[in-house]
C-alpha cells in the first residue's frame, strides 16, 4: 500500500470535516482540524518528502461565497508542487485544462458525471476529451444503503442510483487513470474502516485505487491491507499528527508500495 497525502479546503481555509456532515446551505460542516498554515504549506511538505498523487479538495459549491477564497488556496497549492497533486471539486470540461496548467497531475470528477442519479456516458467523454484519459481520476466515493455501496455526489449530499460495482469500474476505466474511492459514512471519524468496500475495491487490477475513510489507527491500516489483498494506496486525514489525529505522518513515509510500483 502506498499513502497518498490529502489538502481538504472548504471556506478558504484547509480543514479536516467529517465527511458527511457537509451541507452547501451556509457552507456548513462538522469540523475535525482547521489549520493555522495555508495550503502551500503542506504541498511544499508533501513535495519535500518525496509523496506523489496527493489530493487537493474543493469542498465549497461554485456559487458559494467562499469559492474564490477555496480556489485561492487550491491553486497555491498546485503552484507549491507542479506535477505532485491531483485537484477535485467542480471539475468539469470548462476548467480541467486550467487546473492542469495551474499544475496539477491530475483532475478529479464525481458530480460531473453522475447527473440526475445516472451516468452521463456523454459528460464523460467530454471530460476526458477535455483532460486526456491520462489525467483524469474518478471519484467513486459512496454510502451504504441497503446491500450496496452507492455513488454520492454533490459533496457527499446526493445519492445516485448507480451502486459500485467491479463491472462498473472495469467499464469506467477505460475513461480515466486512476479511481479515488471515499467510505463516506466513516470518513473524518477515524473509527475503523469499511472492511467490505475495501475487499471490494482490492479486488479490482485494472487502475490503481485510492480508498480513504476512517482509518484511525496502524490496526485499522493493517486490516485495510488485508481486506484489499494490498492492492489499495490510501489516503489519511483526520487522524494524522499533521491535522490533530494521532497517526505520525513522519511513520507513513515508509508503508510499502502498492504491487504495481514494485519491479
Amino acid at each position: 500500500m502506498r499513502f497518498r497525502p490529502c489538502i481538504d479546503i472548504h471556506n478558504g481555509k484547509v480543514k479536516q470535516i467529517v465527511g458527511g456532515s457537509l451541507r452547501d446551505v451556509q457552507d456548513q460542516a462538522e469540523e475535525n482540524f482547521v489549520s493555522g498554515q495555508d495550503a502551500a504549506f503542506y504541498a511544499e511538505l508533501y513535495k519535500e518528502k518525496g509523496l506523489k498523487g496527493g489530493h487537493v479538495i474543493l469542498l465549497n459549491s461554485g456559487d458559494s461565497p467562499y469559492f474564490p477564497a477555496t480556489k485561492e488556496q487550491a491553486l497555491l497549492a498546485l503552484k507549491a508542487y507542479p506535477g505532485g497533486l491531483q485537484i477535485g471539486g467542480g471539475v468539469n470540461p470548462d476548467n480541467a485544462q486550467e487546473y492542469l496548467q495551474a499544475g496539477a497531475s491530475h483532475v478529479i470528477v464525481t458530480s460531473y458525471v453522475f447527473k440526475d442519479g445516472k451516468i452521463s456516458w456523454e459528460n464523460l467523454e467530454k471530460i476526458e476529451k477535455a483532460a486526456g484519459r491520462e489525467h483524469l481520476v474518478i471519484d467513486l466515493s459512496c454510502r451504504k444503503k441497503t446491500d450496496a455501496y452507492y455513488v454520492v455526489t454533490d459533496r457527499w449530499q446526493k445519492f445516485t442510483q448507480v451502486p459500485v460495482t467491479l463491472e462498473l469500474m472495469e467499464r469506467l476505466g477505460s475513461y480515466c487513470d486512476e479511481f479515488l474511492v471515499h467510505a463516506v459514512d466513516v470518513e473524518g471519524k477515524a473509527r475503523g474502516i469499511e472492511t467490505e468496500l475495501a475487499a471490494l475495491l482490492g479486488e479490482f487490477h485494472m487502475r490503481p485505487v485510492t480508498y480513504a475513510g476512517g482509518i484511525g489507527s496502524q490496526q485499522d491500516l493493517d486490516l485495510l491491507d488485508k481486506a484489499g489483498k494490498g492492492n489499495l494506496d490510501f489516503t489519511i486525514g483526520s487522524a494524522l499528527d499533521l491535522f490533530g489525529g494521532n497517526i505520525s505522518f513522519s511513520c507513513l513515509l515508509y508503508t510499502s508500495p502498492s504491487p504495481r510500483d514494485r519491479g
